[in-house]
């Protein structure tokens, strides 16, 4: 495997920092606590080229491989994890989907303004009675000549209420199941279709979590992605994808977690001395760094598997569960260093770990994940 990154990818990096650092970094805690959607953040994230990263440039896309979106998600997160995931559902989940299996009138109409950040997507694949177990879709998708008549909802999507535009899974056929679902652009504002409950969340609480509604929502045939009975392979290739997109989320927020640490060790002074002289201390920033690390080289050998071409759904999949957890074990490790002043708003650390959470949920539990991972291990 080549551990060295080319000129783009070193560009990028640091191109991705930059804006972290120099722009997300001062409000994203104000943005936290206040539940604001970062408008102009993700316009300049669309103005540089990161809201479809991976999608060719005669789309409106920067053209970039995967491992450039994983180095820009690590940093983004790093600084916000918010802006991390609105970035990681319009890159992983909606532009890869559309850039794959949608038709060339699709491209031009949708594609090409949601990978130049004019356009914001959504991914609507969750129902209430419809998590982990995503055949269970309950939204219909009725044929009425030229069109589908959508009823059913759907809940805790990402980017839902701010999205231009959503891609639906709906059952076209209840009599076969799984190979009875479809999936469908839907564009904001068409009749029938409303943003419901907005969730109120533990973390990553700038980016809107809504639940959405159709009722007699008239959509074109034209909008639908791939023939009738695709929609859910389409939605777990998808999230083949979007799971090095979380994986990434997580690797930013658990190096949040040891740059905190190691910074807030060597200023902080216990019994006469800075706490990063004592032994305990430098065991936890050991192990924690280690972990990144290990999380760091999974997911990008899921991306390298990826820009291959070749099967990549298990190394995604084992990515996003380490990483995940390694984020959750870093941010409550940078709690503990941090001792008091971890647990008060005053510091970032108690934000990376309510950010980080999640990363074990959404795109796919860990328990799912191990699932995944078991079944390609003892599969014929």
């Amino acid at each position: 495997m080549q551990f060295d990154f080319n000129e783009t990818h070193l560009m990028i990096k640091e191109t991705a920092k930059k804006f972290a650092d120099e722009v997300l970094a001062a409000s994203a805690a104000e943005r936290d606590e206040k539940e604001l959607f970062p408008f102009q953040e993700v316009k300049q994230l669309g103005e540089l080229g990161f809201m479809g990263m991976m999608v060719p440039e005669q789309y409106g896309g920067a053209g970039l491989d995967t491992i450039s979106y994983v180095l820009a998600m690590e940093e983004i997160s790093r600084a916000d994890a918010s802006c991390g995931v609105i970035m990681s559902v319009n890159n992983s989940l909606v532009t890869y989907g559309l850039n794959e299996w949608g038709t060339e009138e699709q491209k031009q109409k949708y594609l090409i303004p949601l990978a130049s950040g004019k356009l914001l997507g959504a991914f609507a694949l969750s129902e209430p009675e419809a998590g982990s177990d995503a055949s269970n879709q309950k939204t219909m998708a009725d044929k009425s000549g030229d069109y589908y008549i959508l009823n059913g909802t759907k809940n805790f999507i990402t980017n839902g209420a701010n999205a231009d535009v959503v891609l639906v899974m709906a059952t076209t056929d209840r009599t076969i199941g799984a190979h009875g679902i479809s999936t469908f652009i839907v564009e904001k504002g068409t009749p029938g279709f409303s943003v419901a409950k907005k969730e109120k969340k533990m973390g990553i609480r700038s980016s809107d979590t809504v639940s959405l509604a159709f009722q007699d929502c008239k959509v074109p045939a034209s909008n639908r992605i791939g023939e009738e009975g695709f929609g859910f392979k389409f939605a777990m290739k998808t999230l083949d994808g979007g799971r090095i997109g979380i994986a990434s989320q997580a690797l930013g927020i658990a190096q949040a977690s040891l740059d905190a640490s190691i910074g807030y060790a060597k200023q902080r002074k216990a019994f006469g001395k800075y706490i990063a002289e004592f032994q305990a201390i430098q065991f936890m920033i050991a192990d924690m760094a280690t972990r990144v690390e290990g999380a760091r080289l999974l997911t990008l050998k899921a991306a390298a598997l990826k820009d291959a071409h070749q099967p990549f759904g298990n190394a995604s999949a084992m990515a996003k569960l380490f990483a995940s957890k390694v984020a959750v074990d870093a941010a409550l490790d940078a709690i503990q260093i941090h001792g008091g002043y971890g647990y008060v708003r005053e510091y970032n650390v108690e934000r990376y770990l309510r950010d980080a959470k999640i990363t074990e949920i959404y795109e796919g539990t860990s328990e799912v994940q191990r699932i995944v991972i078991a079944r390609n291990l003892l599969k014929d």
